[in-house]
């Protein structure tokens, strides 16, 4: 009989280094700016190593075809397979919104207030606006050719949101509840992780009407219409394992492969009209 690996001991063994890596950047890089950028990358990193490799992942801007810009995102996991450009300019990438599947707000703690728009507000607040700047702008859908088919352009898919951190200060579980529940639409957050507090995944209550084709009124329509059923916390001690295993099933059964970018409507910035046939 072959020999086995204590699986549960293992993610723990993962979960320990991704900790260690997380709390050393938070408590000896003590400029601000360089603490976000080290926590970023941190995350960043991570999800390269883990995620499979048809997922790209960034801090990036996302834009659309229309020239619309989301704000500045902390980290992206988007696709180049469907969408073939990723512009990048003084080191930094823009995005195309149709190839984006996730955003996340990083923060070193759920807990804390930023002054956006001349106002104070929470970090979870914060993290849906950022979410909410990803999901408004303008997506196309174009059709494709697989193993000589040609198939008509699928609908747009959900892209997640969420904020990621190394703590959570915020001492009653029922106040992180109702900053996350107050979020609704566009800002709405799926999920998120602090390490050491937990994961944790909004189970929303809410389908796309099939019968829709105008496929950017159909993703709008459902984000608008959802509501939240609950909100499930995992143990610290799993938490990056829970929020690895949450987010791998959102992009592999929930969304699946982002739909074509519609190439000749990004082309119009340039006044060039693309040929359809060959």
């Amino acid at each position: 009989m072959g020999s086995k690996i204590h699986l549960k001991s293992l993610f723990s063994g993962l979960q320990a280094q991704m900790f260690a890596q997380l709390n050393t950047n938070r408590e000896f890089i003590l400029h601000p700016g360089s603490k976000g950028d080290s926590l970023e990358d941190t995350w960043i990193e991570w999800l390269r190593k883990y995620l499979p490799n048809r997922y790209c992942i960034d801090k990036a801007i996302v834009i659309d075809s229309s020239g619309q810009l989301s704000d500045q995102i902390d980290l992206v996991i988007y696709d180049q397979q469907y969408t073939p450009f990723v512009l990048t300019q003084n080191g930094f990438h823009y995005i195309p919104a149709e190839g984006v599947y996730a955003v996340f707000e990083v923060k070193p703690d759920f807990s804390g207030s930023i002054t956006s728009a001349g106002e104070s507000i929470n970090y979870i607040e914060y993290a849906g606006r950022k979410i909410e700047s990803v999901r408004r702008l303008k997506r196309t859908t174009t059709s494709i050719i697989d193993r000589g088919c040609k198939y008509d352009p699928r609908p747009l898919t959900k892209i997640v949101g969420g904020i990621l951190a190394s703590t959570n200060s915020i001492k009653k579980k029922e106040t992180l509840e109702s900053h996350l529940k107050s979020l609704s639409g566009l800002q709405g957050i799926d999920m998120g992780c602090a390490v050491d507090y937990g994961a944790f995944f909004i189970d929303h209550i809410g389908e796309e009407n099939i019968k829709t084709t105008d496929y950017s009124q159909r993703i709008l329509d459902y984000y608008n219409e959802r509501r939240i059923n609950e909100i499930e916390f995992s143990k610290s001690e799993i938490s990056l394992v829970s929020f690895f295993f949450q987010l791998m099933r959102y992009l592999q059964q929930s969304i699946g492969t982002v739909a074509a970018i519609d190439l000749s409507e990004y082309s119009k910035a340039i006044n060039l009209e693309i040929d359809e046939e060959l």
